[in-house]
């Protein structure tokens, strides 16, 4: 496993060891051990798959502490962009973005820590996308921030996506309390 770091220091790709040959391919979705040698010292209490259409934007969410939730993500089929915004009070990479090209070809992987919104858009149809929580979902703590949010300026490559409409209902980011805090 190869950590690649991102412009925001604290989020990061996973390049894993892929074993390929004439059969197909093999490689360890998860390894707790590896992950703490990577820097995830988080311990993961849920998993979760979504399968989406071509265009289907899902974000930017987040949960509210105590509910925080780290995310593990990775696709199993088709593509994404994935996106990590920054919505920790007084950090240096505050209301700042990362995106990555997750891909079943590419077998990338990233780490988005409690602290940031989190969100894709999907590239290909019938995209399955997957990711480990450190926390368990809870209605109640979750926001979305606006996907289109003009001062974040994330640039998802697609005129109109499709959207749930809790998503087209987020909170512009100058509206934004933040309960996060850099450390």
């Amino acid at each position: 496993m190869i950590k690649i770091p991102t412009a925001i220091p604290d989020v990061f790709v996973i390049k894993p060891t892929v074993f390929e040959d004439s059969r197909g391919y093999f490689f360890e979705t998860f390894n707790q051990k590896q992950c703490r040698e990577v820097g995830i010292l988080y311990d993961f209490v849920q998993d979760n798959e979504s399968l989406s259409a071509k265009n289907v934007l899902r974000g930017l969410h987040f949960q509210n502490p105590p509910s925080e939730q780290g995310k593990l993500v990775r696709v199993i089929k088709g593509g994404v962009m994935d996106v990590a915004v920054d919505i920790r009070k007084n950090s240096p990479f505050y209301g700042k973005w990362v995106s990555q090209e997750l891909t079943e070809q590419n077998k990338l992987m990233m780490w988005i820590p409690p602290g940031f919104a989190h969100g894709f858009i999907t590239r290909e149809d019938q995209t399955i996308f997957s990711y480990k929580c450190t926390g368990f979902y809870n209605r109640d703590s979750e926001q979305v921030i606006l996907w289109d949010d003009p001062d974040i300026g994330i640039n998802w490559n697609v005129k109109d996506p499709v959207l749930s409409d809790r998503d087209k209902s987020g909170i512009p980011f100058n509206k934004f309390q933040s309960p996060f805090i850099y450390k």
